[in-house]
């Protein structure tokens, strides 16, 4: 007599190992790391690279591409089998299906294996683009991510994400799969628009909300620094940032986003929505900055977050030159991100928000009244007047 077929159980235990290199100069003749970090592997024969490049990049940096073709032609051991790709950037890149086929249209043409690289040089979007191209072609061809703003530095390009927007969702479409090596070329920020050199630090800013008060102590110290442009201070603002996002993806015990719980995404709730319904006007790192406003002014409303807290997180956001209102925050379509961030995620609503400065603390429910609120205190704080219909109003704006 046959035995009953009892359940097959496989567990299969995956390390990936990649490092995150913070350099200057990386396509000069001189600096080696570009070129180490693609022959590290041990296979045999020439590497071969295809290299996708931010056109934003490229027009603030017109010799880049050049001095990208020339460095890896200067190593026998590495090929770049086309002229650098030059694609849109900003969000249009991840709104944009037909840059994803040409992406991997390209890998297909110019045989792109899993032993070869795709070299994607650009901002956050651009690198969300390639790194989900990347991660489709043949299941995996080995992703080099070249980061070239703050943000993506300190922490899109650091992390095991990828995506691009359908369906009027931003990131609907996308993979977890880590790069093989981010590099860090801090000498490209010079050129940044001033919106974008201080975007990118309410990343910093959030991550140091939820994990590190002293790191927040020195963002409030060198803030004026920070907006004015300090190589020196950014440089820090940049590593530490991206340190507290690695440590986080490789300890937290869900870097794949199984579970419901994601509390690097403090603030992002209203942010993704900001993003959508301002037509992208606001960048990511702007929306980021109103988003951890609101939810830090709906925590203090709440009588979770301390005034002086509070006051201090807005107070710095003004030093940094972000703004912490846009009048889309009025707008009911805002709610309606908070059911497309529980879709997101799967399972139950979790929401992070602050208990204090360097500690956060997950919630299941935010009330929409009090919400609502929260954006007309910070409407009322723009410009310049004092909430009085209530009590509560009063006490916050003093």
């Amino acid at each position: 007599m046959t035995p009953p077929l009892r359940p097959i159980t496989q567990e299969i235990a995956v390390t990936f190992r990649y490092p995150v290199h913070f350099t200057r100069g990386l396509f000069r003749p001189e600096n080696p790391l570009l070129a180490q970090t693609l022959a590290r592997a041990d296979e045999a024969g020439p590497k071969k690279v295809l290299a996708v490049v931010d056109e934003g990049v490229a027009r603030h940096h017109p010799e880049l591409t050049r001095h990208l073709s020339a460095y890896l032609a200067a190593h026998p051991g590495l090929e770049l089998v086309a002229a650098p790709l030059v694609v849109p950037g900003g969000e249009a890149v991840k709104n944009s299906p037909e840059t994803v086929h040409a992406l991997q249209r390209a890998v297909h043409t110019h045989g792109i294996d899993r032993h070869s690289y795709l070299l994607a040089v650009g901002g956050g979007a651009v690198l969300d683009m390639a790194g989900y191209a990347a991660a489709t072609a043949h299941r995996g061809v080995r992703l080099v991510r070249v980061p070239t703003t703050v943000l993506a530095q300190n922490d899109s390009a650091v992390g095991v994400k990828n995506g691009v927007n359908a369906f009027c969702k931003k990131n609907f479409l996308g993979t977890f799969a880590p790069p093989y090596a981010v590099l860090c070329d801090l000498d490209v920020l010079t050129t940044l628009e001033q919106r974008d050199w201080v975007g990118g630090l309410a990343e910093a800013v959030k991550v140091a909300l939820l994990k590190d008060a002293r790191f927040f102590d020195f963002l409030e110290a060198h803030a004026a620094a920070l907006r004015d442009r300090d190589a020196e201070a950014m440089a820090w603002a940049i590593y530490r940032c991206a340190e507290l996002h690695l440590e986080h993806i490789a300890t937290a015990g869900d870097p794949f986003e199984f579970g419901s719980s994601r509390p690097l995404d403090f603030g992002h709730w209203a942010a993704h929505k900001l993003e959508a319904v301002t037509d992208y006007r606001l960048r990511h790192g702007e929306a980021v900055a109103i988003g951890i406003a609101l939810d830090a002014t709906y925590a203090h409303l709440s009588g979770r977050l301390p005034r002086g807290d509070w006051q201090r997180i807005l107070a710095l956001f003004d030093a940094l030159g972000l703004a912490t209102y846009t009048p889309e925050l009025e707008t009911g379509a805002l709610l309606t991100g908070l059911e497309e961030f529980r879709e997101h995620l799967g399972g139950r609503l979790t929401i992070m928000l602050l208990d204090s400065i360097g500690r956060g603390v997950e919630v299941h429910d935010m009330d929409h009244a009090t919400i609502r609120r929260a954006a007309q205190l910070l409407g009322a704080r723009a410009k310049g007047e004092t909430w009085t219909q209530d009590a509560t109003f009063a006490a916050a704006a003093r």
